[in-house]
């Protein structure tokens, strides 16, 4: 892998990024109402006086680009501006809700990855037979299924049916494992705290599975359509041809190549899990960055929301650039 290419790839995600703040900045400035009315409870609740004002003292007077340009300038020092309803910095609000959100799109990914890599192989290793046709309905089944309906479901049977599992928030107050990370689980394994980190997994399995499952239908089905292909290649069949076990070329040889495509799915999927669980979030009361999404859109909290929206799309623009350099890392032979 060459630096340089690596280092003329992140020049070339500025213009884009810029490109970002443009669109979110421009869609947020024409969003019918005033945030300022918003800010004091909605039109009435203060003289026009008051508001033109605020409105000076908040620089919302101005023209449209000297307001980007402020904009763009707080996001270069990180101010991302205070929250009209809360009346706080957005950036407090956002670091206080990102690290439930990022242990769960963790704890997504790795269920999908458990169950769709070896289900991919061996529906692939194993074509037209009664595993890789239950496999195809699985995945069909899990594509099809919307998440929100997927977790009610398992809220009926989990948590009300059967009560074995939790089915709403991240810990129960009081239980939280002492402050490292932010992640619970990994703060309840740095500290030692066993049931902290009982407790956490308990309340992670359901948001996880919820979420995991749908991805490990699109994963699955991509990594048997890249082995089908793989082991048809040359390489394979002298492989087998020296006498190397099916487990050796498989794992060995077949794999890694066949995993190229899977890499695209995944990391894309870490940009579309982080800014699309909002309504998981929801129907399980995750405390994450979704669900304060979710609050802001209703309580029309736009600063709220526009630094959310933001967030989301870097992430989105970063996986993509991830998705690149792990390209050259399974295969020399792809560049940038």
């Amino acid at each position: 892998m060459n630096i340089a290419q690596v280092i003329t790839r992140l020049l070339q995600l500025i213009p884009v990024i810029i490109g970002v703040t443009f669109i979110v900045f421009s869609l947020m400035y024409l969003t019918p109402g005033d945030p300022v009315e918003v800010m004091f409870g909605g039109e009435g609740a203060v003289s026009e006086e008051d508001l033109a004002r605020i409105r000076r003292e908040l620089g919302l007077d101005r023209p449209f680009f000297e307001q980007y340009l402020r904009f763009l300038g707080g996001l270069l020092r990180g101010d991302l501006g205070m929250s009209l309803v809360q009346r706080q910095p957005v950036a407090r609000l956002i670091a206080g809700r990102l690290p439930a959100t990022i242990e769960l799109t963790a704890a997504a990914i790795l269920v999908s990855l458990v169950i769709a890599i070896p289900a991919g192989v061996i529906s692939a290793v194993r074509r037209y037979s009664t595993i890789d046709k239950l496999g195809t309905l699985g995945t069909l089944l899990g594509v099809s299924m919307p998440d929100f309906w997927l977790g009610l479901v398992f809220i009926l049977l989990f948590g009300i049916t059967w009560k074995v599992l939790p089915i709403s928030g991240r810990m129960p107050f009081g239980m939280e494992p002492e402050h490292v990370t932010g992640l619970f689980v990994v703060d309840a394994v740095l500290t030692r705290d066993w049931v902290a980190l009982k407790t956490a997994l308990r309340h992670l399995a359901l948001p996880a599975i919820t979420l995991g499952t749908s991805m490990a239908a699109l994963t699955m089905r991509v990594t048997r359509s890249s082995m089908l292909e793989v082991v048809q290649q040359d390489y394979i069949t002298f492989a087998r041809a020296k006498g190397l076990s099916g487990t050796q070329v498989v794992l060995g040889h077949a794999l890694k190549n066949a995993l190229i495509p899977t890499v695209t799915v995944v990391t894309l999927n870490i940009g579309i899990l982080l800014g699309g669980n909002m309504i998981v979030e929801s129907v399980f009361a995750w405390p994450g960055l979704g669900r304060l999404v979710v609050d802001s859109i209703y309580n029309r909290d736009y600063t709220v929301v526009q630094a959310a929206v933001l967030i989301y799309a870097i992430t989105y623009v970063t996986m993509n650039f991830l998705a690149d350099v792990l390209y050259t890392v399974l295969n020399p032979r792809v560049r940038f």
